[in-house]
């Protein structure tokens, strides 16, 4: 072997070693979320490479439900979750075992994300509207959920009882759209690209969207105590995350016109990233397109209003407000 060979061999070597290092270095961090346009800014910066450009060798866990994903950021099965506020959240917050670091998510008018849907029955039997929900069977995931409240904010608006309505919590999306589309319930209250198939296949009807009733933050970024003390972590992991809503907020949401996106050249990258991870075609994800703050700003006075109404229900534990549960080194509020 020649001592030109050898060199090239040992350069080569020391190449190869220093990129194993590189990615030895990388901080692991597991991030629990749905397979729902309300997570967009993190599919974008997990496919675009985003995380790997701070040093984050991130894996998405999928979940059905936004209530098992705080269960899981608090057992240490995952490190963060993205997901929309619940009650059960909240409680577990208000423990202390979870705190909220970012907003995500928020129903916008204009913004088509969670809608009122009736079954057809109910529909021709005089279900038109979403103020017509009172006294009807409302399937959602969970008692306590985002989707409950969206719900208690309307009888709010419309001047109806919450207790009037049958609430049917039936764990998942899949779930609570197989009853509507079996005429189990009268109405359930889904995000557009769950329902979306219902109404091409002609199994519901769409009654409003909850942005244009009712506008709040859904959902935001948290993570456990325990993961917060690697204060790198979280940072990168933001930084990568704001990049990310920037870019979602100018590209996609910037160009949006009547609650559709348009499929062009700057638009489609980020529409098929969409569609890749929530398995659905860029011709549906231009119609589901969420809102959320360029800056992934936190609505913090919302947020303690729906803590406030959670309580006042019997949904959520006293004792605690925003401030209790919000980490306010990391959290830009809105």
């Amino acid at each position: 072997m020649t001592g030109i060979v050898r060199l090239a061999l040992a350069g080569l070597m020391a190449i190869t070693a220093m990129g194993t290092a590189r990615a030895e270095d990388a901080l692991k961090a597991r991030i629990g979320v749905l397979r729902l346009s309300s997570s967009a800014p993190v599919f974008i910066a997990q496919d675009k490479g985003y995380f790997r450009e701070v040093g984050l060798d991130v894996e998405l866990k999928f979940f059905d439900a936004a209530q098992p994903i705080a269960v899981a950021t608090t057992s240490g099965d995952i490190d963060f979750g993205v997901t929309a506020f619940t009650a059960g959240l909240y409680n577990l917050a208000g423990k202390g075992v979870l705190k909220v670091i970012g907003g995500m998510s928020r129903e916008k008018a204009g913004y088509p994300l969670i809608g009122y849907f009736a079954s057809n029955n109910a529909y021709a039997s005089g279900l038109k509207t979403p103020k017509d929900l009172a006294g009807k069977r409302v399937a959602m995931t969970q008692v306590g959920s985002s989707f409950h409240y969206s719900l208690g904010l309307l009888a709010d608006k419309y001047g109806f009882k919450l207790a009037d309505v049958k609430i049917v919590p039936l764990q998942s999306l899949s779930n609570a759209a197989a009853a509507l589309k079996g005429e189990t319930v009268d109405a359930a209250l889904l995000p557009i690209s769950t329902a979306r198939k219902l109404m091409d296949d002609g199994g519901a009807k769409f009654l409003g969207w909850v942005g244009d009733e009712t506008p709040w933050q859904l959902g935001a970024v948290f993570a456990s105590p325990k993961t917060l003390t690697n204060k790198v972590l979280v940072t990168k992991l933001l930084g990568a995350l704001a990049k990310a809503d920037r870019e979602y907020h100018d590209v996609i949401l910037a160009a949006m016109k009547d609650g559709v996106a348009p499929i062009n050249d700057k638009t489609k990258p980020l529409l098929e990233i969409i569609a890749k991870y929530t398995n659905l075609p860029v011709e549906q994800v231009v119609g589901n397109c969420a809102y959320i703050d360029p800056d992934g700003k936190l609505d913090v006075k919302n947020v303690d209003n729906q803590i406030k109404w959670l309580q006042e229900q019997g949904f959520a534990d006293k004792g605690f407000d925003a401030n209790a549960i919000i980490a306010k080194e990391f959290v830009k509020a809105d």
